[in-house]
């Protein structure tokens, strides 16, 4: 039976056998020949990619030759491991699935007990029980996984790169390699053959043309189309003529170039031209062809401005424009420089202003979509830069993708930045754009600063910004002789940080918010403020004023025993809608441009604040004794000594003081004592005054008062304050603790005559302070509205109204029954309910009541 097909022993097992016999030649094939299906892969691809049209026709060759002999060895490599599969593999393979190998046993043979009934008996039985076994066979699945034999998944590698090619490439590319091989360029029995392929850039979106298809004389191409010509057949049948491409010069020096020059030869029939202008093209030969060629120009992009600069209320500018392009713009920008004509050249400005290199900003593009014709808007903030809020000249400028660059006219404007409504800001801004315009006006600006902190009461409402711009001062006056660039910056950026405390402020109370938000929105009036800038700060003053009739209702809750006070409030005080109606026409009329009824009406907003702080005023005063007292007198005093220090550094006398012939600077110890002592007693006097002459002695009183004030808050917090065993009372006192150590740190650095950490530490234990009071009055106000609640419901329900009115307001019956002799329904019907209408205005007007009584009186309004 030897090369025999062996027979399954059961009919039923011929279609297992065979599909398992296919799964084997499968498995066999793939586990011997994976590395020359990985590399036809590979080759197909990159020739898919044109990867054999991009070098010289050698290289192709070469790479051919190595290809072919890579594939014979991978070929040589296989067959040695490859291994037919049979028949019987097939069937041991699937008998090896079953249990007990019933396939094998069909195929054995009895070989003792033939003769025995019985054991022919029992084989009988056998043999079905393992056909019934065998019949139930399956095809075997073939182990197709080979990562034991591909470590480095190179046949996963190749299939991506096929399945890219196939995805992104062109298959018919692969025909190309037929111009590789000697002798195959004979494709026409007519005589030698040609092709030739022109390729637009890939920018335009145009396909490739196969010239070949092309009987059209006239074509028309982008500039910049790359033309592929192979010439096929012996040396010289054909050649290639053209006038639309520069080609590099006959190796003969004396050779002249003729307007239709042959392409030289120097790759053996394969010709790469870039087409540069219009011009003709022409195969000269047996089956050649000609063309008048056009090439269109990639003409350069425009851009232009559309409309006005935009100034937002952040400070940032919006700018509109529009570009366009043939084929697209790919990238944009725009030049900012300073028009120093236009520039008003006074205060700081008159001096010529040190070299700045223009701002140079990447215009945004559309990330979707065509960029052939785009509309967008540059958003950007230079509100640091030196020229913000003044004259520059802005040019914009885009590139298309073949390099081309198109300008717009420049544009003159003034750049828009952040501006500052709070004089001070301002104030401070305009000396930092002085300090940037040129270093030698340092020391002018250090002067101006000087003046403005002169007299900070009443002037600089955020001390901690004060307290920074003192610290900066010293700093500029140290440095202003000899002030580097990277001195000048750090100086800009903290005078921008200080201008922002005080323009954003962080005022404690509401009042001060109040005033603040006022004077910014009167300044943006006078100076003619965006509409975006005006309706952010109009916002900012009715958030502002809401803060503080919120405020004042507060107060009036905790002192509901000053009558007199609440009175006066009612008189002065209007209803929220009638306030909400002035802002409504404050901002009407700003939109209108009508500026001067907005300061007459501002003003008269501005006089209706200042009548209800006088009344506040009125009723304040009182209720100061105490703990809470004491707090605020020791944080007077701690200003006060923050001033002194400052004066101090600035060598400047302090207030009250003359600075006589040989006095110095820090005497203020003995002036005060020579007043409590006799005439003729002048030691003391003496003592004190040689003391203030040296800096121990002047730093020495500056750290005895603040060891005094230590020690006084120190005493405070060993006493009794609002809000103990709370919670707002415990972070109180942990902020006064904070205070104690700033204090003693402030003690410490004026002993050590280091006054600049002095006044950061004094800063750091002011501000602590309010931080206590401000949580020591919460629970104060807590314990107080807990205190009215209760009285409150006491006398619900077991006192009686002491006027003796019912809760209607009417007067009991004089006959000793419930109710009351006085008629409900009035005579006048329309008059009494004009009078209920009124009433609920002036009720729904009173910020005390609550706020659950309020909404409901302000929905009472809606409704009638």
């Amino acid at each position: 039976m030897t090369g025999q097909t062996p027979q399954p022993p059961l009919k039923s097992l011929v279609w297992p056998m065979r599909l398992t016999l296919a799964g084997l030649w499968a498995e066999r094939l793939a586990r011997a020949f994976w590395p020359l299906w990985s590399l036809v892969l590979v080759t197909l691809a990159a020739l898919a990619f044109g990867l054999q049209d991009l070098g010289p026709l050698h290289y192709a060759q070469a790479a051919g030759a190595v290809v072919g002999l890579f594939a014979l060895a991978l070929i040589f490599w296989g067959g040695r491991r490859f291994r037919r599969p049979t028949a019987m593999d097939a069937l041991d393979r699937l008998d090896a699935t079953m249990p007990g190998r019933p396939i094998a046993a069909l195929r054995d043979t009895q070989a003792i007990g033939t003769s025995d009934p019985a054991s022919l008996a029992v084989w009988r039985v056998h043999q079905e029980r393992m056909a019934a076994r065998a019949a139930g066979a399956r095809p075997v699945q073939p182990d197709l996984r080979l990562s034991s034999r591909d470590r480095f998944s190179l046949r996963y590698v190749a299939l991506t790169a096929f399945v890219m090619a196939a995805l992104f490439g062109s298959f018919w590319k692969a025909g190309s390699v037929a111009g590789l091989t000697p002798g195959a360029a004979v494709a026409m029995p007519g005589g030698p053959s040609w092709e030739a392929w022109a390729q637009p850039p890939a920018y335009t979106g145009k396909p490739s043309l196969y010239l070949n298809d092309i009987t059209d004389p006239a074509l028309e191409v982008p500039t910049g189309t790359r033309l592929q010509i192979r010439l096929y057949g012996p040396e010289g049948d054909l050649t290639v003529t053209q006038t639309v491409a520069d080609v590099a010069p006959p190796p003969a020096p004396d050779a002249q170039a003729t307007p239709a020059a042959a392409v030289p030869d120097a790759k053996a029939g394969v010709h790469d031209l870039t087409i540069t202008r219009s011009g003709e093209l022409a195969i000269e030969g047996n089956g050649g062809r000609e063309w008048q060629i056009t090439a269109t120009p990639d003409t350069a992009p425009t851009v232009e401005i559309t409309g006005d600069m935009v100034r937002e209320a952040d400070g940032r500018f919006r700018q509109d424009f529009k570009a366009a392009d043939d084929y697209g713009v790919v990238a944009g920008r725009v030049t900012i420089s300073l028009d120093l004509a236009k520039v008003d050249r006074r205060h700081g400005l008159t001096v010529d202003p040190e070299a700045v290199e223009p701002v140079t900003l990447d215009l945004p593009m559309p990330r979707k979509g065509k960029r052939t014709d785009l509309t967008s808007t540059l958003v950007d903030d230079l509100s640091k830069h030196v020229f913000a809020n003044l004259p520059v000249t802005m040019v914009f400028a885009v590139v298309d993708a073949a390099g081309n660059e198109g300008t717009s006219a420049p544009y003159e404007v003034v750049l828009h930045g952040k501006r500052f409504f709070d004089p001070l800001a301002a104030a401070l801004i305009e000396m930092r754009r002085d300090i940037l315009w040129n270093r030698v006006n340092a020391p002018r600006a250090g002067q101006i600063l000087k003046a403005i902190t002169n007299r900070p009461e009443g002037f600089i409402r955020h001390e901690r910004a004060f307290l920074h711009l003192r610290v900066l001062m010293r700093e500029l006056e140290a440095k202003e002789a000899s002030l580097s660039v990277e001195d000048r910056d750090a100086i800009a950026e903290k005078l921008w940080k200080i201008a922002l405390m005080v323009e954003e402020g962080n005022l404690q109370s509401a009042l001060e918010r109040l005033q603040r938000a006022q004077d910014r929105l009167q300044e943006a009036i006078e100076n003619g403020a965006s509409p975006e800038e005006i309706d952010q700060l109009m916002k900012e003053m009715q958030q502002a004023l809401n803060e503080y009739m919120r405020e004042l209702a507060e107060e009036s809750q905790r002192n509901p025993g000053d009558q007199q006070q609440q009175e006066m409030m009612q008189g002065q005080m209007m209803s929220g809608d009638q306030l909400q109606e002035m802002l409504d026409k404050l901002q009407q009329l700003m939109e209108e441009g009508k500026t001067a009824e907005a300061a007459e009406l501002m003003e008269q907003l501005r006089q209706l604040m200042e009548n209800m702080q006088v009344v506040q005023g009125q009723g304040q005063g009182q209720g100061q004794d105490g703990p809470m007292g004491d707090l605020g007198e020791t944080l007077r005093d701690q200003q006060d000594l923050s001033d002194d220090a400052f004066r101090d550094l600035q060598g400047v006398p302090r207030d009250g003081e003359q600075q006589g012939e040989g006095q110095q600077p820090g005497q203020e110890q003995g002036q005060e004592q020579g007043q409590g002592q006799q005439p003729g007693d002048q030691d003391g006097q003496g003592s004190d005054q040689a003391q203030n002459q040296d800096g121990e002695g002047q730093g020495g009183s500056l750290s005895d008062r603040q060891r005094e004030l230590r020690e006084r808050l120190n005493e405070l917090q060993q006493g009794q304050l609002p809000g103990d065993g709370t919670e707002q009372g415990e972070e109180g006192r942990r902020n006064l603790d904070r205070a104690e150590r700033s204090m003693e740190e402030a003690e410490q650095a004026l002993r050590d005559g280091d006054l600049d950490g002095a006044l950061d530490r004094q800063a750091d234990a002011m501000e602590a302070l309010r931080d206590g009071m401000r949580d020591f009055g919460e629970a104060l106000a807590d314990e107080q509205r807990q205190n009215r609640d209760g009285q409150g419901g006491e006398r619900d329900f077991g006192s009686a109204d002491p006027q003796g009115t019912d809760p209607l307001g009417r007067r009991p019956g004089e006959t000793a029954r419930i109710g009351s002799d006085e008629n409900m329904v009035q005579n006048d019907p329309d008059q009494r309910a004009r009078e209920l209408l009124d009433e609920i205005r002036r009720r729904s007007g009173e910020m005390t009541r609550p706020l659950e009584e309020l909404d409901y009186l302000k929905r009472l309004l809606q409704m009638f």
